[in-house]
C-alpha cells in the first residue's frame, strides 16, 4: 500500500517515520531480515527496528543501513550540490565563502534555487 506523504507540510517526526518505513519496505523487497540487515549496516537489530517504527535513528545510521541497502546512489538526492553554478562564478570571480545577508532582497538577486525538474517556477 503507497502512502502518500507531502513533505513540505509533514512534521520532521513524520517525515523520519515515512523514511523509515520506506527502508523497511526496501529491506522487504530484498528479502533480508531484519538481523541480516544490521549486521551488513554494522548497526545492532534494535536500530533497524527503530527506523522501521518511526525513522528515530542516527543520520549515521541511515547512511550505513542505505549502503547496505546498496542505495548510496540515491544518498546525493538529499540535498541539492550547494556549489555556484559556473557563470555565477565568472561574474564573481571568486568563490563564495560567505553569504551577504540581504536574502536576494535586490533586484539584481539571483532567482531562488528550485530543483532541475520543478518547471512549475512557483515559491514554495
Amino acid at each position: 500500500m503507497a502512502h502518500k506523504i507531502d513533505f513540505e507540510l509533514a512534521s520532521s517526526a513524520a517525515i523520519a517515520a515515512e523514511l523509515g518505513r520506506r527502508l523497511n519496505e526496501l529491506r522487504l523487497a530484498q528479502d533480508l531480515t531484519q538481523q541480516q540487515l544490521a549486521e551488513r549496516a554494522g548497526v545492532s537489530r534494535r536500530t533497524i527496528v527503530k527506523a522501521a517504527n518511526d525513522g528515530s535513528i542516527s543520520l549515521d545510521s541511515f547512511i550505513r543501513i542505505m549502503q547496505a541497502l546498496g542505495l548510496t546512489g540515491h544518498l546525493a538526492a538529499l540535498l541539492p550540490d550547494p556549489a555556484v553554478r559556473p557563470l555565477e562564478q565568472v561574474k564573481l570571480g571568486r568563490r563564495r565563502r560567505r553569504a551577504s545577508g540581504t536574502g536576494g532582497a535586490g533586484d539584481d538577486a539571483p532567482a531562488r534555487w528550485q530543483w532541475a525538474d520543478d518547471t512549475t517556477g512557483e515559491d514554495s
